[in-house]
């Protein structure tokens, strides 16, 4: 079990007290027997009997462990059940673990990466004492055993770490993509940036060379200064060649965030224009001849051409109605987002985490990844709308807008925007 991290508390025998108190008794019996420099020959000579010190160490180093701490880091294919299998403890035990797991919402998906450390009775019953998962990178729960019970106590604890608002900027030369991780901002912080903003902009044409954006983030640092996570953008602003399109993160009740443009109005639509970033539009919607069967018929979707592997985002929420060959579409997966609108995703490598019929995505959420399955001459991303049972072009599909702020909600939206623009003024000042 080489990938387990183990340390270990000794548990010391009755022998190695006796001689121990033995050996303490002989010197102090040397001590009140003889002459001060008598004493003090006797006492370096007991410490340093050779057969004491061969003793002590033969019996401590021979010592079972009695309680042992393994931590583990989860890889790509782990499960909760592989992971607790590998633990030296009883089959009822294991069980007992699955099943806290299991009723745990928080722990729903096992992602890599994630830390776990078990603490466990070794010797004599072979029992769990307490156990601890990562959450997140800023969270973990513990789970401490009651005495002579199988229940266990849960508390959420949250880790060390600073919060840090960090400002970027820059003229995008080539890509937005490259752009952004020049400056050294996370991918995870890009994907989000797109996903916000492919509501209203199509990267692949309305972004063109010397267009600039800026970008206020959450960043998580931990005792030793090490980037642990990031957290949400609070403020961003694509400046393209005739607009700024500005987006302000606002709680507009509790617990509900989104993000609205400088006059209330929310970016949020049904369906974001384009599912993917750093892609190029390759085939529109229309008529056309085929690349492989050869002859003209209609392309009911468009394709994006993008490197294998790039990450394919869900145009917005929905329930997974398939998750599979689609035939000439190869692995495709088509969602209903609701009474009105459906859309498909084909010629995926292969299907993000936890997508299968059935499953319940986030607008923006990983579905799958560009690849070449299928009646396909290259990787691309070949993506459909379907509006009331009928394909219609998704570039030129007018959605509605999302909500409005009104009233009181715009007034405190006021506000809040004015303490994000005093903000993002005193992290420019930082940098001059």
């Amino acid at each position: 079990m080489k990938i387990f991290k183990l340390s270990t508390y000794k548990e010391y025998s009755i022998f190695f007290w006796l001689i121990f108190v033995t050996a303490i008794g002989i010197s102090i019996s040397a001590i009140y027997s003889s002459s001060k420099t008598e004493q003090s020959l006797q006492i370096k000579s007991s410490l340093n009997n050779i057969y004491l010190k061969k003793t002590l160490q033969e019996i401590t180093n021979n010592l079972e462990p009695r309680i042992k701490i393994v931590n583990y880091i989860s890889k790509s294919g782990d499960t909760y059940q592989a992971i607790i299998n590998k633990l030296e403890i009883e089959d009822e035990e294991k069980k007992l673990l699955l099943d806290i797991i299991r009723k745990e919402k928080t722990l729903n998906v096992l992602r890599i990466n994630q830390k776990f450390t078990f603490k466990f009775d070794h010797i004599s019953e072979k029992k769990i004492i307490e156990f601890k998962i990562e959450t997140d990178k800023k969270n973990e729960i513990l789970f401490s055993k009651i005495i002579n019970k199988d229940n266990f106590i849960k508390k959420k604890i949250k880790k060390n770490f600073k919060k840090n608002l960090v400002y970027k900027e820059t003229i995008i030369k080539n890509s937005l993509y490259n752009s952004a991780i020049s400056l050294g901002i996370k991918p995870n912080i890009i994907i989000e940036f797109a996903r916000l903003y492919g509501f209203q902009v199509d990267f692949q044409r309305d972004i063109w060379k010397n267009d600039s954006f800026q970008i206020i983030y959450e960043e998580f640092i931990n005792n030793n200064g090490k980037i642990i996570d990031t957290g949400e953008i609070i403020f961003a602003n694509l400046n393209l060649q005739d607009s700024d399109l500005q987006l302000y993160k606002y709680e507009y009740e509790k617990d509900k965030i989104d993000y609205f443009d400088e006059n209330g109005k929310s970016i949020k639509k049904t369906l974001m224009k384009t599912p993917i970033n750093g892609a190029r539009l390759s085939s529109s919607y229309g008529k056309r001849k085929h690349p492989i069967l050869g002859y003209t018929k209609m392309h009911t979707g468009t394709d994006f051409a993008a490197p294998s592997g790039t990450p394919i985002m869900a145009s917005g929420d929905g329930k997974v109605t398939k998750a599979g060959w689609c035939g000439g579409g190869g692995n495709c997966v088509k969602i209903k987002h609701n009474s009105t609108y459906q859309t498909v995703y084909a010629h995926m490598s292969k299907f993000g985490r936890g997508i299968k019929k059935g499953a319940r995505v986030k607008q923006g959420q990983i579905i799958g990844y560009v690849g070449s399955t299928g009646l396909s001459t290259g990787p691309h991303l070949h993506y459909e709308v379907i509006e009331n049972g009928r394909k219609v072009n998704s570039q030129k599909l007018k959605l509605p807008s999302g909500k409005i702020l009104k009233g009181k909600e715009r007034k405190n939206f006021e506000v809040s925007k004015i303490k994000i623009d005093v903000l993002k003024s005193n992290l420019i000042s930082k940098l001059n």
